[in-house]
């Protein structure tokens, strides 16, 4: 296939690019910036790039660059976003955190439907905060959506996408908590771990939906390859786990403790509202993921942190 891969530079783009380009597709990558330095040489030379902002109108016009590589294509990865927890929510980074999802799938849509044939597959990002938090409620695909900042970000995402064309398939993927060394929540405690400071953070109550990096890669492969994929999915491994196991996990995989929790009013100081994402959490399973057959590689927290802090000593 013919992909168009839109905010496929971040961490998640970087597992996803070489495991597509061994499976033979073609790859058009979409980024502000100028050339693929976030890659190694033999991903990159491979690599067709286009230097656009795909937030900003002007750049889905007709005959512009974007608009054509999107009219070749066959199908479209859109995982554009501002990354949610790394500073303080001021109005302003509410702002972006909803522009660059809103903006981008809104102007993706729209130049999908100018086409007389559009891309035959769409597969685009939401979040498990589509259901907000909770300490006691389970969620599933089919459970209500929350009514936080997020929840409500998440719902506006998802409707702008199912916008899309009747011969557009869609998948929606709703993104745990993402596991890998090269960034992320794993790779910012891995240090603190390995210095032997590391702990739960808040109460340690709080549930974690995570996946590794490489099974989500896997799932999105999936979704661009097989018909029969559709609709809303949970992108999370089957075990959720609270913050208190996975930092007892974590310290393990280590060979360090994992006794120093960091307070929830330090994290708040740091990040502000944005620290409820990482204070407060959600129990997220997949039903659809079951019903699809897919198999995980690291269907559990030990399997997937060794995958990951293997990968980062190499």
């Amino acid at each position: 296939m013919r992909l168009l891969l839109i905010g496929c530079t971040g961490l998640v783009g970087r597992g996803l690019i070489p495991l597509l380009q061994a499976a033979g597709h073609q790859l058009t990558l979409v980024s502000r910036r100028p050339s693929p330095a976030a890659f190694k040489a033999d991903v990159a030379t491979s690599l067709e790039w286009i230097q656009a902002d795909p937030a900003a109108a002007s750049s889905w016009a007709p005959a512009t660059p974007l608009h054509d590589a999107l009219a070749a294509s066959d199908g479209v990865v859109n995982l554009a976003g501002e990354p949610i927890a790394e500073q303080r929510w001021s109005v302003q980074h509410l702002e972006t955190l909803e522009a660059s999802r809103l903006a981008t799938t809104s102007y993706l849509v729209t130049a999908l439907a100018s086409l007389a044939k559009p891309p035959s597959v769409l597969v685009n990002a939401s979040a498990v905060g589509y259901f907000g938090t909770s300490l006691d409620d389970r969620f599933e695909e089919s459970s209500p959506a929350g009514d936080d900042f997020l929840a409500r970000l998440c719902q506006k995402w998802e409707q702008a996408a199912a916008e899309k064309p009747s011969a557009t398939r869609l998948v929606v993927l709703r993104i745990g908590i993402v596991l890998s060394s090269e960034g992320g929540a794993l790779a910012k405690m891995l240090p603190v771990f390995r210095a032997g400071f590391g702990g739960p953070i808040g109460s340690g109550q709080q549930w974690m939906s995570w996946i590794e990096r490489g099974d989500l890669c896997r799932i999105i492969q999936s979704s661009l390859e097989s018909e029969s994929w559709s609709g809303v999915i949970n992108a999370v491994a089957p075990n959720p786990v609270t913050m208190a196991v996975f930092a007892g996990s974590l310290g393990r995989c280590l060979g360090r403790p994992s006794l120093l929790p960091v307070p929830g009013p330090m994290l708040h100081l740091l990040l502000g509202d944005g620290a409820k994402v990482v204070l407060e959490g959600q129990f997220v399973s997949s039903n659809r993921l079951d019903a699809l057959g897919f198999n995980f590689r690291c269907p559990t927290l030990p399997v997937a942190l060794d995958v990951a802090t293997s990968s980062s000593n190499r």
